[in-house]
């Protein structure tokens, strides 16, 4: 190996699924990649090539912690996004996005947070928190508590089920509560053949998707205009789906 290269492991389970096709995605020439972003933004908001983005292919394949992750969020709003979510901080760590990008948001710095997912077993309704430790457990529940009074009516996230999807959700929330903008894009991968119960449309995804979150984000919340944070900065939920084979062409 010259001196100048890296090495990089991965675990088989990384080769398929939502995972493989991030990875897919972002390896993308950065050109067609963003004009490939666009088109599950625009036109509520825009990526361009200076835009930065995480992860960045399969030689840079590290996904980005809002709290951790330098150039997404300054220092001081880092400190702030970790400080409500974490209690101890001692190997504790703030959720990994599948994808995450600036961008701007009706002439504003925003961010795309981006969840995907490629088949149907990726969404568990029995999903709930696990911190190590009690601490992080009630910091983590009065985090998303805080969430569901600032998103209104309707919003019922918990740590106790449907973690990901509260959490995910919460995070877009406090985000926003920063005066940034955010789309929140739940995205589902078309067509993943090596899995059983994939989605063989964007139907089948949509249906998948609302009937999971059901009863704890308002089915309007994906459809009705952004959502206004503290009156002025919008949350965006959006609904997207992408057939990584055709993008790859």
């Amino acid at each position: 190996m010259a001196a100048n290269e890296i090495q990089i492991g991965f675990q088989p389970d990384e080769f398929k699924g939502s995972r493989f096709r991030c990875l897919l995605a972002t390896s993308l020439p950065r050109p067609k990649f963003v004009r490939w972003l666009n088109s599950l933004v625009q036109p509520l908001a825009e990526v361009s090539e200076q835009d930065r983005y995480m992860p960045e292919g399969f030689c840079q394949p590290e996904e980005a912690r809002l709290g951790d992750t330098p150039g997404f969020l300054t220092d001081e709003h880092r400190e702030a996004v970790t400080d409500w979510w974490l209690a101890v901080r001692q190997n504790a760590n703030t959720p990994n996005w599948d994808l995450v990008s600036t961008c701007t948001i009706g002439g504003r710095k925003g961010l795309v947070l981006i969840e995907a997912k490629a088949h149907a077993t990726e969404l568990n309704p029995n999903d709930r928190c696990r911190a190590g430790n009690q601490q992080n457990r009630q910091r983590i529940a009065d985090a998303i508590a805080d969430a569901n009074r600032g998103l209104g009516n309707g919003w019922l996230l918990t740590s106790d089920r449907c973690y990901q999807l509260s959490n995910r959700f919460a995070w877009a929330c406090k985000v926003a509560s920063l005066d940034i903008p955010v789309v929140l894009i739940y995205l589902g991968f078309l067509n993943a053949h090596e899995m059983e119960d994939r989605f063989v449309g964007h139907g089948a995804w949509e249906r998948c998707l609302l009937r999971y979150a059901e009863g704890y984000v308002p089915r309007v919340a994906w459809i009705s205009d952004p959502i206004m944070v503290n009156n002025n900065t919008p949350l965006i939920p959006l609904i997207r789906s992408a057939d990584v084979n055709v993008m790859a062409t």
